[in-house]
């Protein structure tokens, strides 16, 4: 498979454990965070140990205008 794949909350717990899991199954990841930004870089590294490409993305979910701004600067 291919594609890239963004994982919401993607830094820490079930959010961290999907990312890897769709990087191992072959999908780029995108890794989003709201404010653990070292537990994000982290988990990239990961990805890209897995041969995967990926970039950090930082946005607050509950703020659906910020969310918005963000993703729309990320395409």
């Amino acid at each position: 498979m291919s594609g890239t794949v963004l994982v919401t909350g993607s830094s820490r717990g079930i959010g961290r454990a999907i990312a890897l899991r769709l990087a191992r199954d072959g999908f780029d990841i995108v890794v989003h965070y709201h404010s653990r930004h070292e537990a994000a870089a982290e988990v990239a590294g990961e990805v890209r140990k897995l041969g995967r490409t990926t970039r950090l993305l930082q946005f607050d979910v509950a703020q659906r205008g910020a969310a918005a701004s963000a993703l729309t600067a990320d395409i």
